[in-house]
C-alpha cells in the first residue's frame, strides 16, 4: 500500500489505492480498565462518541467542493449541520437513488471500471470540533468510522490523517501526533463514488455519507490490539479447547496476561496465564464436557482477559463471549456438534424507513426477537458485514450467520438477465485482487470471534473467477472451524473450489431434485429462495419437504426480510412508504426494493405466517384422537414448552386442555387428547387445534408465545339448512324491466336491463351499491407481472369489464324464486357462464355461479362473482382459513377459525396495490356496520374464497401508489369458487406451480348463501 501523504483524487480511480495509512483490521473486542467495569459492561470510558451533528457542504462534484475546507484557518460557521451517523441523501441533499443489478451510472455515463463518472460524483465535506477529553491526554488517541460510503479522506488539524474504502467495515485512524490543546478541527471528505463503488453494485438503495459510528479512542499502557479466540471441540463433542492469541501495543518485559473462564451461571471453571513475547501472547486452556452453543441453546461462556504491567498492576481487562461448537463437513453434509444442520433462513439487509441503512440498537433488536419469534433460525448478511452489534445478538440469541463480505459487480456481467461476462470484474483480473482481498480480510479480523457466524461467504454475483477463488483460500488459511460460501461458481465450474457446497439462487425445487439426485459432490444451499416481492410466498413448503426428503438438501435463506422502502411526503405533507423512481431517480428499478417478510415500518406483512409454520422445528400432526408430536430440533427436547389443544365447533372454541410433554431431539411421541364425550355430540364442523407454547420468558419472547402448531379438521356432521315456510307475504313482481321479489320486510330486485341482482333491501336497508357480475381478473401481483400475466391473460380482464347477458330465466315455486343469468364473453364465443340466484320467503339468496369453459382460452387468473355493498358495512367477521390473508398455495400456516377485521385492515400493506387479504376455507363472512347490521356469506357444500376490500380489482390495478387510490366510497365483496396462487420461486418469469392454476377449459362451479345479520 501506497504511504504517501499528499491526498489527490486520483485515488477514487486507482484500484491500488484503497487504504492509506489505515490501521490493521482488528477484532471486535471491548476493553476495560478494571474487571469491575467489564462485568458491568458499563460505558467504555476509553471511547469518545463523536455522533451526533456535524458542519456539513454538499457538493454535486468533485470540481464543486470547497477543497481547502480542512485547513484549520478555512471557516465553516456559515455552513449547515447533518447528523452522523446518517445519509446524505436522506438530509436534504442530492436524492437516494434504487438500482438493482445495473450501475447506477448507467446511461449517464459510458465508463469502465475503475473510471468512476465526474459529474455526478457528490461530495460530502464534514467538519466536527472537538476537545480531547482529560482522560485520553497524554495517551495514544485514536479515531474509529465504523461505516462510511463509498470511500474518504481524513484531516486533523490541517494535517492529512488517511483514506479508505469499503463502506461496510472500519477504518482506523491513529491522530496522536496531530492533536492539540484545545479545540481541534476533524475534516472528512467523503465521496459517493470510487473504485470500491464497482464493487458494490448490492440490490439496494445508493446512500453516500458517514452512516455507521464515529468515535475515539485510547489504550492503556498495555493494550490488546486483536484476540483470536477458538472454543474447540474434539471429535466426540465432549472435550473443548480454548485457545486465544493476542496481538499487543506496548508491551514491557515482565508483563503478563491471565485468563479466567465463567460457565453460563457465573461459575469459574478455568483459568491460565501466560507471559507476553514481544507483541503477543497466546494461551488456552481445556474444558471438560462444556454445554455447547447452537442456535437451539445458545450457551455463552465469559472469558476475561487481564493484563498486567511488570509492576504487577491490572491495566486492561477484556470480556470475551465464547461459545463452544464443532462446524464442519461430515460425508459431504454440514454438522454442527456432530449433527446435520438445516438452515431455516432469511436474507437480511441493515434498514429503516427512515434513516436507511444508519440503524440503531432497537432495530437490531426488534430484528432478533422477530426471527426468533418466527422459527427463523439464520440470517445472510445480505451483501455485506452488518454492525458488530448484531453479532452478538446473533450470539446471545442464537442465531446462524453466514457472514458475507462487501462484494457485488452484478451489473458487470449481467445485463437485463442475460450473463455476459465479456468485461466482468474482478474475474481473472490480478489488479483487482489486493482490493478484493482486503474486504475479506477486514470482515474476518472484525467478526472472528463470534460463534453464532457458521460461514464465510466470498460475496454475491460477481460471477467467478481467480481473484474469488483466492479469497476463499485466505478464509481457510486463517480459519479451520468455518466453511466457505459462493454462488456465483454456478457460471462457471472451474472455479468450483470456492465454494464448500453447492448454492443457487431461485433454482426451482424440480431442478435442486435433480441436482441431488445425481450423485452430488456437495451439499446444497438456497442462498437465495422465495422471493418475497409483494403478495407472494406460494409454494414454500415445496422447498421446506426437500429438507427430509433428502439430507443433502440443507435448507435455504428467502429474499428476504424487510422492505426497502423509504418515508416521503406527498403534495399534502402525508407520509407514505416510497419505492425507487419515487425520488426522481433514474435510472432505477422502481418496487423491485420490496421484497421482505416485513414492511420497512417494522410491521410483520401475512406472509410470516406461512414462514413461521414452514419453519417450525416442532411439527404437530393432528387427528381426531390426539397428536404425534415430531421434534426436529437437535439439542433440546421440548420441556420448556407445554401442549394446549382445542376443540373448535363451527370456529368457536368449546373445550380446551393442556399437558407437559417431553419428546426428545430427533424423536417422535404421540399424545392421546382427552375430550369430553358429550361434547362431541353436537352437529356441526368440529375442528382440533394444538400447540406448543413457551413455558417461561426467554430473551425473545413472553410465557405463552406460540412455537409450533397444528390442526386436524374433522368431517363435517351435516345440518341439513330447513327450507323456508310458505309466506302470505312472499311474492314476485315481473315486470317489463325489473323482477321484484318481495316479503315480510325484504325486497330482492334483479334487473332484465342489467342482467344481474341488484337490489338487496332488508328492513329498508339496501345492501347493494354495485351488482355482482362475474370476474376473472385479480388485481395483478408483482409476481403476476413477472411472469406477464397481463400480456398473456390480459383478455380476461376485458372479460370482466364487459359482458353480454344473453338468456334470462324466471322459476317460480311456492316459497322459493329463481332467476338464471347466462352471459357469454367477447374472449370467447364459447365461452358460457351462467348465475343463478333462488330466493327463499325468508329474504334469502342462494347463488351458484357456473362456468362452462372453452378451449384456446388463457390461463385464469379468477373465477368469481364480485359486488358492492355501502362503505358503512365495514367491520369484517370471517370464519376461515386465517387469520392473516392466504391463498391455495400460501395456506400451510393459516388455520380454521373465527377472526375479525375491518375491510381497510384487510387491505395489505404491499407498496404497489394488488391483489391482497384473500382467505381460502370460507364457510362464513360477516359483513357489518359498527352497529352490527348487515349480510353475511356462507359457503353451501364446499368452502369458497373471499375477498373484501375497500377497492376493485381494477381500482388497485391502476394504483402504483396507495395514495394514488381513489377515496373509499364503497366495501367491496368477492366471492370465488378459486384463485390462483401467488407463486415466488421468483418474481421475474417463474409461474406458479400448475396445481395451483385455474384451467380455462375446464367446467368450474361453486355455491354461496348470502343472508341478513340484524336486518
Amino acid at each position: 500500500m501506497t504511504t504517501n501523504l499528499n491526498p489527490t483524487t486520483d485515488w477514487l480511480t486507482d484500484v491500488n489505492v484503497f487504504a492509506v495509512n489505515r490501521l490493521p483490521a482488528h477484532s471486535d473486542h471491548f476493553y476495560y480498565e478494571t474487571l469491575a467495569e467489564a462485568k458491568s459492561a458499563s460505558s467504555m470510558k476509553m471511547r469518545y462518541d463523536l455522533n451526533g451533528q456535524w458542519k456539513f457542504n454538499y457538493a454535486i462534484n468533485p470540481v464543486n467542493r470547497p477543497v481547502s475546507f480542512y485547513q484549520e484557518d478555512f471557516d465553516c460557521a456559515g455552513w449547515g449541520d447533518i447528523r452522523v451517523p446518517g445519509h446524505i441523501q436522506l438530509q436534504g441533499h442530492g436524492k437516494p437513488q434504487y438500482a438493482n443489478t445495473m450501475y447506477p451510472w448507467d446511461g449517464h455515463n459510458d465508463i469502465r471500471p475503475p473510471e468512476i463518472p465526474t459529474d455526478q460524483n457528490p461530495v460530502g465535506s464534514y467538519v466536527k470540533y472537538f476537545n480531547v477529553p482529560e482522560n485520553m491526554k497524554e495517551k495514544p488517541v485514536f479515531i474509529s468510522f465504523q461505516g462510511v460510503e463509498s470511500a474518504f479522506y481524513v484531516w486533523l488539524n490541517g494535517q492529512f490523517i488517511g483514506y479508505s474504502e469499503d463502506s461496510f467495515t472500519p477504518a482506523e485512524f491513529e491522530l496522536t501526533p496531530f492533536l492539540k490543546e484545545g479545540e481541534n478541527k476533524l475534516a472528512v471528505e467523503v465521496y459517493q463514488r470510487s473504485t470500491g463503488s464497482w464493487l458494490e453494485d448490492q440490490d439496494f438503495w445508493r446512500f453516500s455519507g458517514i452512516f455507521r459510528d464515529v468515535y475515539l479512542y485510547t489504550v492503556p499502557e498495555i493494550h490488546v490490539f486483536d484476540t483470536n479466540v477458538k472454543a474447540t471441540l474434539d471429535e466426540t463433542f465432549t472435550d473443548g479447547t480454548l485457545k486465544a492469541d493476542l496481538k499487543l501495543l506496548s508491551a514491557n518485559s515482565g508483563s503478563k496476561v491471565v485468563a479466567e473462564l465463567f460457565d453460563h451461571k457465573g461459575n469459574l471453571i478455568e483459568s491460565a496465564t501466560a507471559s507476553i513475547e514481544g507483541e503477543e501472547s497466546s494461551f488456552s486452556m481445556t474444558v471438560n464436557k462444556p454445554k455447547l452453543w447452537s442456535a437451539e441453546e445458545p450457551t455463552l461462556y465469559q472469558l476475561y482477559i487481564q493484563l498486567f504491567n511488570e509492576s504487577g498492576a491490572l491495566v486492561e481487562v477484556i470480556p470475551q463471549k465464547v461459545g463452544f461448537r464443532r462446524f464442519e463437513m461430515v460425508d459431504k453434509i454440514m454438522k454442527l456438534n456432530g449433527e446435520r444442520i438445516v438452515f431455516k433462513g432469511v436474507n437480511r439487509h441493515e434498514f429503516n424507513c427512515r434513516s436507511g441503512r444508519a440503524i440503531t440498537k432497537e432495530d437490531m433488536l426488534w430484528d432478533i426477537k422477530t426471527l426468533k419469534q418466527n422459527n427463523i433460525n439464520a440470517v445472510r448478511t445480505s451483501h455485506y458485514p452488518n454492525q458488530s452489534y448484531w453479532y452478538e445478538l446473533c450470539d446471545e440469541y442464537g442465531i446462524y450467520v453466514i457472514d458475507e463480505m462487501n462484494l457485488e459487480t452484478h451489473g458487470s456481467w449481467q445485463k437485463m438477465g442475460a450473463v455476459e461476462p465479456s468485461w466482468n470484474i474482478p474475474g481473472n483480473k490480478p489488479e483487482w485482487q489486493d482490493i478484493v482481498l482486503d474486504r475479506a480480510i477486514s470482515m474476518f479480523e472484525r467478526d472472528k470471534n463470534h460463534p453464532s457466524i457458521l460461514i464465510w461467504s466470498c460475496g454475491n454475483e460477481s460471477y467467478a473467477g481467480e481473484v474469488i477463488l483466492n479469497v476463499t483460500k485466505y478464509f481457510k488459511s486463517v480459519d479451520d472451524s468455518r466453511l466457505v460460501h459462493y454462488e456465483g461458481v454456478f457460471y462457471d465450474r472451474n472455479y468450483n473450489d470456492t465454494s464448500d457446497m453447492e448454492s443457487r439462487m431461485y433454482a426451482k425445487p424440480a431442478d435442486i431434485e435433480k441436482y441431488l439426485n445425481d450423485d452430488p459432490e456437495k451439499p446444497y444451499l438456497s442462498c437465495e429462495y422465495m422471493h418475497a416481492m409483494g403478495n407472494s410466498l406460494g409454494g414454500m413448503n415445496y422447498y421446506t419437504e426437500l429438507e427430509d426428503k433428502y439430507p443433502m438438501y440443507q435448507g435455504g435463506f428467502i429474499w428476504d426480510y424487510i422492505d426497502q422502502s423509504l418515508i416521503k411526503e406527498d403534495r399534502y405533507g402525508k407520509e407514505f412508504l416510497a419505492y425507487g423512481g419515487d425520488f426522481e431517480d433514474r435510472p432505477t428499478d422502481y418496487g423491485f426494493c420490496t421484497n421482505g417478510i416485513v414492511y420497512a415500518n417494522r410491521e410483520v406483512s401475512p406472509k410470516m405466517q406461512e414462514v413461521k409454520f414452514l419453519y417450525q422445528n416442532v411439527k404437530l400432526d393432528v387427528n381426531q384422537s390426539g397428536v404425534l408430536i415430531t421434534n426436529d430440533n437437535l439439542f433440546i427436547d421440548t420441556s420448556d414448552y407445554y401442549l394446549e389443544y382445542k376443540l373448535l365447533l363451527n370456529g368457536k372454541e368449546i373445550y380446551q386442555n393442556r399437558s407437559n410433554v417431553v419428546v426428545q431431539p430427533q424423536s417422535k411421541e404421540r399424545v392421546e387428547f382427552e375430550l369430553p364425550e358429550k361434547v362431541l355430540q353436537n352437529s356441526g364442523e368440529f375442528c382440533l387445534h394444538a400447540a406448543l407454547k413457551l413455558q417461561e420468558n426467554p430473551l425473545w419472547a413472553q410465557s405463552g408465545h406460540e412455537v409450533a402448531f397444528g390442526q386436524f379438521i374433522m368431517e363435517k356432521q351435516k345440518v341439513e339448512n330447513p327450507i323456508a315456510s310458505s309466506s302470505d307475504q312472499f311474492r314476485v313482481v315481473e315486470g317489463d324491466v325489473n323482477i321484484g321479489v318481495h316479503g315480510r320486510d325484504f325486497t330482492i330486485m334483479f334487473s332484465k336491463q342489467v342482467g344481474s341482482l341488484v337490489s338487496v333491501n332488508y328492513s329498508g336497508k339496501e345492501m347493494i351499491a354495485y351488482p355482482p357480475v362475474p370476474l376473472f381478473w385479480r388485481a395483478t401481483t408483482d409476481n403476476d407481472r413477472g411472469f406477464a400475466q397481463t400480456f398473456n391473460s390480459g383478455s380476461w380482464y376485458a372479460a370482466s369489464l364487459a359482458r353480454k347477458c344473453t338468456n334470462i330465466e324466471l322459476k317460480q315455486e311456492a316459497n322459493k324464486v329463481q332467476v338464471i343469468f347466462t352471459y357469454k364473453f367477447s374472449v370467447s364465443a364459447k365461452l358460457e357462464v351462467k348465475t343463478n340466484y333462488t330466493v327463499t320467503s325468508d329474504g334469502s339468496i342462494h347463488v351458484k355461479s357456473s362456468y362452462y369453459g372453452a378451449e384456446d382460452l388463457p390461463q385464469l387468473p379468477i373465477f368469481a362473482l364480485s359486488f358492492k355493498v355501502p362503505a358503512k358495512y365495514d367491520q369484517l367477521e370471517w370464519y376461515a382459513m386465517g387469520p392473516e390473508e392466504n391463498y391455495s398455495d400460501r395456506s400451510m400456516g393459516a388455520r380454521l377459525g373465527i377472526f375479525k377485521n375491518t375491510v381497510t385492515d384487510n387491505l395489505s400493506g404491499y407498496l404497489n396495490p394488488q391483489e391482497s387479504g384473500n382467505r381460502t376455507g370460507v364457510r362464513q363472512l360477516s359483513v357489518t356496520s359498527k352497529y352490527g347490521d348487515g349480510i353475511k356469506v356462507s359457503s353451501v357444500g364446499d368452502p369458497v374464497e373471499c375477498n373484501v376490500s375497500p377497492y376493485t380489482a381494477f381500482e388497485l390495478e391502476n394504483a402504483t401508489h396507495h395514495y394514488e387510490l381513489p377515496n373509499v366510497h364503497y366495501t367491496v365483496i368477492t366471492v370465488a369458487g378459486k384463485q390462483m396462487g401467488v407463486g415466488g420461486d421468483d418474481s421475474w418469469g417463474a409461474p406458479v406451480h400448475d396445481e395451483h392454476l385455474l384451467k380455462a377449459n375446464e367446467d368450474m362451479e361453486f355455491e354461496f348463501l348470502i343472508q341478513r345479520v340484524n336486518c
